[in-house]
């Protein structure tokens, strides 16, 4: 099948393009960039695709798929659904299920799942057993296996001992360590310690939780000399540790999720449990540092921490529900409307921090575009203006705190592995 992407801005800060160009895809591989003149390939299908963005397939490096083990939330597939809807073409998954993702086997079974689908889905293997902070898990059968990075996400690994030999192991095959940074004798609470945490009468968790683990994490990866890379940043203090340490010339990269540069901790007002995430939602000031941080270069991506949770977990009192939310749907809309729409970040920038950046921290191809090559691309309408509805995504869950938000920005289309999704609303428009 023969498609053309016609009238299209191109952008891949990889091969420093931006331009206007059309595109001739033939069963999945991209046969022509350039213009394509009016009945040229007569048997392809036309997509106008003029002023809108297409750019190497977007890649969320931080996502629960939740299968094996609480199918009744997500699976491997619905994930996958889900994050086309979103406009991604690739995904990591976080060994937080069970059995936990800490063998060969699990990888292999996840690797089934996900065979044969638009979305490529890589696994993030644990570091150590069960995710129990004990002993190693077994990182070679797991490299071998295909996992691209190892964590033990949930928590953080347990001591600095263990920590150690998961990054000299890692480092063998060129892996690395994704650290969730909370110290576990200041873990427990329930939102960020603040004047709100006491109006709220909610247990506190410190922003200094975050901060310990960042600090002994960049100390022990310069001392190795390894890397690490830090999940879901949350704090001002963490962002400047991190800083700090890249003009050093350590080994650390991190990531941040929308939701912790979108909203602050006076959101938990309303005691609605879908703004209850660990790391939980911040103060102000720690979101300008966030903004800062992904305007400098400090923070290199942006991921969702996808974590689905059933209606039953979640409406439970704001205390004992359960922390996270999904975000593969709402990801690419709130980094579009708060960061692009407000000058912070260019749509390069965006691509970089979306596409880019998280496929090299974790050693995987980033996408070209190319004559010849697979198309492996996101096409979207940075201008579209929609309402969130929980009710049309994809994901088998539906704990959102965006659900009826507006948003300017959308995806409209991705192409992988010589498939295409196409949003029901595009056509509609389109006709």
């Amino acid at each position: 099948m023969q498609i053309i992407l016609k009238g299209g801005i191109v952008i891949n800060p990889a091969q420093n393009i931006e331009q206007k160009l059309d595109l001739l895809i033939d069963n999945g591989i991209i046969k022509k960039i350039g213009a394509i003149k009016p009945g040229e390939y007569s048997s392809a299908k036309i997509y106008d695709f003029e002023n809108k963005f297409i750019v190497p397939g977007l890649f969320d490096m931080h996502v629960h798929l939740r299968e094996p083990g609480r199918e009744d939330e997500e699976t491997v597939v619905t994930g996958a659904n889900a994050a086309a809807a979103g406009g991604f073409t690739g995904l990591a998954c976080m060994p937080n299920t069970n059995p936990t993702i800490d063998s060969a086997e699990v990888i292999n079974f996840i690797n089934q799942k996900a065979n044969g689908h638009l979305v490529n889905v890589h696994s993030i293997g644990a570091v150590t057993l069960g995710r129990k902070g004990e002993s190693l898990a077994p990182i070679a059968e797991m490299v071998e296996a295909g996992a691209v990075a190892f964590s033990d996400d949930g928590v953080a690994v347990k001591t600095a001992a263990i920590l150690r030999k998961a990054m000299e192991y890692a480092s063998m095959y060129d892996k690395l360590v994704i650290e969730h940074c909370e110290d576990e004798s200041l873990a427990g609470g329930a939102m960020n310690e603040s004047v709100v945490s006491t109006q709220l009468g909610l247990p506190p968790l410190p922003s200094v939780s975050e901060d310990l683990i960042v600090m002994r994490d960049i100390l022990l990866a310069e001392y190795v000399g390894a890397r690490v890379h830090i999940a879901h940043i949350s704090t001002k203090a963490s962002v400047e540790m991190v800083r700090q340490a890249k003009k050093k010339g350590i080994n650390v990269t991190a990531e941040v999720t929308p939701h912790h540069f979108t909203l602050t901790h006076d959101s938990l007002k309303t005691f609605d449990t879908n703004f209850k995430m660990n790391p939980p939602l911040r103060s102000k000031e720690d979101v300008l540092a966030i903004i800062e941080g992904l305007k400098d270069g400090t923070i290199d991506c942006i991921a969702s921490d996808h974590a689905p949770h059933s209606i039953e977990e979640k409406d439970l009192e704001f205390i004992n529900a359960p922390n996270g939310i999904i975000g593969l749907e709402t990801q690419l809309g709130l980094a579009i409307t708060e960061l692009v729409h407000k000058g912070h970040l260019t749509i390069s920038q965006l691509v970089e921090k979306l596409s880019v950046n998280p496929r090299k921290i974790l050693n995987v191809p980033v996408p070209q575009i190319t004559e010849d090559e697979n198309a492996d691309l996101t096409i979207f309408d940075s201008d579209m203006v929609w309402t969130v509805d929980k009710n049309k995504f994809k994901s088998k869950s539906k704990n959102t705190p965006f659900d009826k938000r507006l948003l300017t920005g959308k995806s409209i289309a991705v192409i992988n592995n010589g498939k295409m999704f196409i949003d029901d609303n595009f056509l509609n428009i389109t006709g």
